[in-house]
C-alpha cells in the first residue's frame, strides 16, 4: 500500500475498508481524506447556512453531538484553516461551556437542497459568544439519504431532561426518525460528525440499545473507522414536527454478517449496534414546515 493511502486513512478506516472489500475504491478517493482547508466554494456555502452539527466532549470528557443554529453569516470563514462560529451551545445542552483545546467534528447541512459539508479540526478558543476552530479537514459529501426539508426556527421552549436510559417517548421518536447524526472520535486522528438517513423506521430500538444498517456510501468509512478504533459514540435525533431534539451518548460497535439478512436494508452486511449510557432531551431547535423523503431510501427488510 502506498504511503499516500497510509497517510490518508488511519488504521481503523483501513481495517473496515479491508473487511468490506473496498480498498481499491477507497484508494481512488483518498485525496478527500487528506488534510485540506476550506475552499472558497465551501466558504460561500457556509456563509449562507443556519444549521451546524458539532461533535465534542463535555467537561467530564463524555462525547456528545449537538446542533448549533444561527442566522446566515454565523459561520465565518476567516481563512482556509480558521472557522469562527458566532454562537455557543446554550444552557441545558451537554456541550454548553464546551472546553477549548479539544478535537471537534462538524457537519453543515442545507436540507432543502440536500447539500452538506463536513469539517474537522480543533477548538482553539471558546468565548462567551463565539467558538473558533482550527481546520484540519474539510470536504463535501454527496446528497445520498438526505431528506429534503424546509426548517423554521420558530419553536416553543421546552424543559430539558437528563436520564441514563431511553424513555417510551424517546423510543417512539427514534423509531419514527428518518434522519440522525452520528458522532465518533479517534483520539489520535480527530472527531467526526456524520449524517445518517433512511426510511422512517431504519433505526431499530431494543430496550436500552438500538441499531441501524450501514448503507452504501463513499467507502471511506470515517465514522465506522473511528468506531473500529474507539467505541465512543454520540447520536442526535430530531422530532422535526416540534423541533425537539434527543441526544444520546454511549458506545457502538460494527457487526458483520450475511448481506441481505433481516434488518440489513442496504444489503452491505454491516449494522451498527449502540448501547445507551446517557440521554438529554427536550431542547427545541428547528421544526420542519415542508418535507420530501429522499427518493432512493433503501426498502426496510423485516
Amino acid at each position: 500500500m502506498s504511503p499516500t493511502i497510509q497517510q490518508a486513512f488511519h488504521s481503523g478506516e483501513l481495517a473496515v475498508q479491508r473487511e468490506a472489500g473496498v480498498e481499491r475504491q477507497a484508494a481512488r478517493l483518498s485525496r478527500m481524506a487528506e488534510p485540506a482547508g476550506i475552499s472558497p466554494g465551501m466558504a460561500g456555502f457556509l456563509a449562507e447556512r443556519t444549521f451546524l452539527v458539532v461533535t465534542g466532549r463535555d467537561a467530564a470528557g463524555r462525547l456528545w453531538t449537538s446542533p448549533v443554529v444561527g442566522p446566515p453569516g454565523f459561520l465565518e470563514t476567516r481563512s482556509a484553516t480558521t472557522l469562527a462560529i458566532h454562537r455557543t451551545l446554550p444552557e441545558g445542552d451537554p456541550l454548553h461551556a464546551l472546553p477549548a483545546g479539544q478535537q471537534l467534528g462538524m457537519t453543515s447541512v442545507e436540507f432543502a437542497a440536500r447539500r452538506r459539508v463536513r469539517i474537522n479540526g480543533s477548538l482553539s478558543s471558546a468565548e462567551k459568544d463565539r467558538l473558533v476552530v482550527d481546520i484540519e479537514q474539510a470536504y463535501g459529501n454527496c446528497p445520498q439519504y438526505i431528506q429534503q426539508r424546509v426548517l423554521s426556527e420558530e419553536v416553543k421552549p421546552a424543559p430539558v431532561q437528563e436520564r441514563t436510559g431511553l424513555s417510551p417517548g424517546d423510543t417512539e421518536l427514534i423509531r419514527e426518525a428518518d434522519t440522525f447524526f452520528l458522532g465518533t472520535i479517534n483520539p489520535g486522528h480527530g472527531a467526526d460528525a456524520s449524517h445518517r438517513g433512511g426510511a422512517a423506521g431504519f433505526v431499530r430500538v431494543e430496550g436500552n440499545a438500538l441499531w441501524w444498517p450501514d448503507y452504501p456510501g463513499n467507502n471511506l468509512f470515517n465514522s465506522l473507522g473511528n468506531l473500529a478504533a474507539n467505541p465512543e459514540a454520540a447520536l442526535l435525533f430530531f422530532d422535526f414536527a416540534t423541533g425537539r431534539i434527543l441526544q444520546v451518548s454511549g458506545t457502538a460497535a460494527i457487526e458483520w454478517g450475511e448481506a441481505g439478512r433481516s434488518g440489513d436494508d442496504g444489503c452491505t452486511g454491516r449494522i451498527v449496534r449502540f448501547e445507551v449510557q446517557h440521554v438529554v432531551s427536550g431542547r427545541p431547535v428547528a421544526r420542519q414546515v415542508a418535507h420530501t423523503p429522499y427518493p432512493r431510501n433503501p426498502r426496510l427488510i423485516k
